[in-house]
């Protein structure tokens, strides 16, 4: 490996120690039903977050509730000692892009057949705390 590219591979380490995400993958539902979710909670805080989730009718949200739980316990991995509430954590960036699509066939008239598009979504979410924000713009 070259010496740009190694530099490179150790700016990024050292950038994913202080990103605290969670990555969902392959998830069944279609991309433009789990931004309606995503939408909801982009830019709040952790615990309302949570809360909008738990009691949201729309099915994509008991997988993002999942999801952002997950993104909490890798925030507490990196931070032992450290609790949730006073962290002041949030949501920094939901980012949802789209996944495999599954082709299947549906009969239609006449003997004809539609193509039918079963689409899968990968959502990114990534959290970050208040307290840091300050420490960065103070610098």
């Amino acid at each position: 490996m070259g010496a740009r590219k190694r530099n490179t591979a150790d700016r990024k380490k050292e950038a994913a120690k202080n990103r605290y995400q969670a990555i969902l993958r392959n998830c069944p539902t279609s991309p433009r039903k789990m931004r309606l979710v995503t939408d909801l909670i982009s830019g709040q805080d952790v615990n309302k977050a949570l809360d909008i989730l738990k009691y949201s009718s729309q099915e994509a949200s008991r997988r993002m509730e999942k999801l952002l739980l997950s993104a909490i316990a890798n925030w507490q991995a990196k931070n032992e000692g450290v609790r949730v509430e006073e962290s002041n954590l949030y949501v920094k960036q939901v980012h949802v892009d789209g996944g495999r699509s599954l082709k299947r066939l549906q009969t239609a008239p006449q003997g004809r057949a539609y193509r039918v598009r079963k689409r899968s979504n990968h959502v990114t979410l990534v959290l970050d705390s208040k307290i840091n924000e300050v420490e960065k713009t103070s610098k």
